[in-house]
Order: structure tokens, then C-alpha cells, then sequence
């Protein structure tokens, strides 16, 4: 396998320059389909092993403080590996999806910014102006660490997503670990995995966990094909829709394969009215990562505050930007955020050309960006024993 992103952009570079003649005119060459080869570091090779570990762990609630909430609760397949949450709810609660609540007697704390789905994770750091290597693609929506094999164990040490206050924070992944170390499947699984004599550490659940993150792609969407050479794969809709999504100016931050340049912006997204505090992102700026925005059709509300339940509004939501903002703003509100000034939003999102008719043609192209066709397999069991996904059912 070819394993690094120095590998990927050359093809990449290569792909684009023999494609061109099957994009339109005024399209933009920032735009470009998913490699077909899905990268990983050196020292984490994806093998069936390593992804069917990977895959049991990501739905076994053993890897949370009350043993109540798995990854898979937050990113679920039924909703593009998202929750369809504003707002996620990790430990302590009960359900799934939408109709997630906390549980009685548990304070009603969500988690405090958007579950993004980890489809395509893989791919993060890939742009049309950088790449990355696994080992530092830029994660979460404040880009505090780098590398899946570091992300994916993030959220055990949290205490409103998986820690949940039963363990010490500084102690959490170790305490997970010993979990994992007192049944003998997860021993044999972990062996089979890695080999060695103590296979079951930190390091190696983070990899597991990677691997199989990595195995989650959707890279066939109508826009793929199109790109690929399938000049029929999108509709005259979607097409007008993607010389708009270039000459808007949105292509200035959503450019590359995964449609995101994997950099903090300041865009004054209002805050969750759920919320005790602001948000205020990225070294207490209110910048917040560019979002991919594949998949979107299943991973909706959107924004990192959740605040924006359709397509339609994110895009009035950059109309107002580029006008120069106005309406009333406040946490939830339709407005901009009224702890960021004018003067602090990005200069790209005030330079968004917005104006005139095209927003259906928009919303179509996003719509083109959409691939249903990903590995939506849910363990029938898990070695710990505890319920499938954690508690997702009444």
C-alpha cells in the first residue's frame, strides 16, 4: 500500500492535468476527486486484522467510564457516522440519534460543538494547496492534536463525551486498558493484531481504533465520477451549482478532494443556545477548521455549533456574511456571533460573492458530493458483552 500523501498529490497532480478536458468551462482545477488509495502511516499498516479489532472497539461502550456510550454512538451509520445532534450527548445518556436524551438524574451537559462524521477521515489534510501526512492530519474542529492514532483516543479521556467522571482524566486510557487486558477475547483479538506479548497498551488501541476509522470511505459520489471522466454523473443543476460553488469563492476554503483546506477560519457562527459559555474555538479566537462537506445529505444539523438545521441556511448564513452581516445575532440566534466583530471574520468569507440567484443550484451540486454506498456493518455482539453502540435503544 502506498502509504504516504506525498505519494497521493503526485497522482493527485497527475489525475487533475489528464481529467481537464471533462470539467467545464469556468470550472475550477481546485476541485478533485478522492485518491482510490487510502493512505496510512508506516507503523500502523492497515491489515483485516487491525480493522475487525478496530470495528468492535468502535461499538463497545467497555472503552467509556459508566460503560454506557461507544464511539459508534456519536458516529453512527445511520446518520453518515455522525448523531444527528446539534449538539452531541455522549456519557450518561440514553437513546440514539436525534431522539438522544440524558438519562434521569443525569445533568443535561451536551458535549459542546457538532459530531463530525469520521467518513473519509482517512483523507483529512489532503487539500488543493497541502497535504499531510497520517501521522499530522489536523483533527477536531480546533485542530488540538494530529494523527488518528492520537484522535481516536481524545474522546475516552473527555468527561462529557466517553469519560463521563468515573475515571481521573490523566488516568483515563489507562484504566480503559485494563479493562480490555480482563477479557480474554480482547487479548487474542489484540495478539492477532499486533503480535507481541502485551499487545493490549494505549498505543495499540489507538491504532486499532485508526485502522479501522480508515476502512470508513465513501469516494464514489456523482462528483467522483464526473471527475473521473463520467461526463453524464452530474445533472445540468449540479453543474451550474459547481462553477457557482467556484466563482461564489467557496471553493477558497473548501478546495481539494475532501472539499476543506484543513484551516482555522473566523466566521462568527453563532452559539448554541445550550450552551453554558461561548465557544470561542481555536486559541480563543472563534476560529473554527474547515469542515469537509462531503456527505452532507446524512450529517446534518451543520456549523461546529450545530445552530444551522438545513443547506439553505448555511448558505444564508454566508449571504449575511458577505453582506456585511446583520439580524439579530446571540447564542442560536440567525444573526452572526455577537462576540466577533466585523473586522475579526476572515477576510475570504467577507470577500464571498453570494449574491444574485443560484442557491438551488448550490444545495444540487452539494448534493452531487454525496455517496451512500459506505460500510454501514454493526457488530452483532462485542467481546465485553455490553450492549451493541451503548445505550441507543429505551
Amino acid at each position: 500500500m502506498r502509504n504516504t500523501w506525498v505519494v497521493l498529490a503526485a497522482g493527485l497532480a497527475t489525475f487533475v492535468s489528464t481529467t481537464s478536458a471533462s470539467i467545464s468551462a469556468g470550472q475550477s482545477p481546485q476541485l478533485a476527486a478522492l485518491p482510490l488509495t487510502v493512505p496510512a502511516p508506516a507503523d500502523n499498516p492497515t491489515t483485516p486484522e487491525r480493522v475487525a479489532l478496530g470495528r468492535v472497539l468502535f461499538w463497545d461502550p467497555i472503552l467509556s467510564g459508566p460503560k454506557d456510550v461507544a464511539c459508534a454512538t456519536c458516529h453512527h451509520p445511520d446518520f453518515g457516522y455522525s448523531d444527528g445532534l446539534a449538539l452531541s450527548i455522549g456519557a450518561n445518556g440514553v437513546g440514539l440519534g436525534p431522539s438522544r436524551t440524558f438519562a434521569a438524574g443525569h445533568a443535561a451537559t451536551p458535549v459542546k460543538r457538532n459530531s463530525q462524521t469520521v467518513l473519509n477521515v482517512a483523507f483529512n489534510g489532503l487539500a488543493a494547496r497541502s497535504t499531510a501526512t497520517p501521522a499530522n492530519a489536523p483533527m477536531f474542529w480546533d485542530l488540538r492534536v494530529q494523527g488518528l492514532e492520537v484522535q481516536s483516543l481524545e474522546p475516552l479521556k473527555a468527561i462529557d463525551e466517553m469519560r463521563g467522571g468515573a475515571f481521573p482524566e490523566d488516568r483515563a486510557v489507562a484504566m480503559v486498558v485494563a479493562r480490555l487486558k480482563a477479557v480474554p477475547e480482547y487479548r487474542r483479538l489484540f495478539t492477532r493484531a499486533f503480535g507481541g506479548t502485551d499487545a493490549v497498551n494505549e498505543q495499540n488501541l489507538g491504532r486499532a481504533l485508526a485502522a479501522f476509522q480508515r476502512s470508513l470511505v465513501a469516494m464514489n459520489a456523482p462528483f467522483d465520477r464526473y471527475m473521473r471522466g463520467d461526463t453524464t454523473a452530474l445533472t445540468s443543476d449540479q453543474l451550474r451549482g459547481m462553477d457557482r460553488f467556484s466563482t461564489a469563492g467557496c471553493v477558497q476554503c473548501h478546495n481539494g478532494p475532501m472539499f476543506s483546506d484543513f484551516a482555522p477560519h473566523v466566521l462568527g457562527v453563532p452559539d448554541n443556545a445550550a450552551l453554558a459559555e461561548s465557544d470561542a474555538g481555536v486559541d480563543q479566537t472563534y476560529a473554527f477548521r474547515t469542515p469537509s462537506v462531503r456527505n452532507l445529505g446524512s450529517t446534518a444539523p451543520y456549523m461546529h455549533s450545530g445552530v444551522f438545521a438545513t443547506l439553505p441556511d448555511v448558505i444564508n448564513f454566508y449571504q449575511r456574511v458577505s453582506r456585511g452581516g446583520g439580524g439579530r445575532g446571540g447564542r442560536g440566534g440567525r444573526g452572526l456571533n455577537p462576540q466577533v466583530t466585523r473586522d475579526q471574520i476572515d477576510p475570504l468569507a467577507r470577500g464571498l460573492r453570494m449574491g444574485g440567484r443560484g442557491q438551488r443550484d448550490l444545495v444540487a451540486f452539494l448534493e452531487a458530493l454525496n455517496d451512500p454506498n459506505f460500510d454501514r456493518t454493526i457488530p452483532e455482539r462485542v467481546p465485553s458483552r455490553l450492549p451493541v453502540g451503548g445505550r441507543i435503544t429505551r
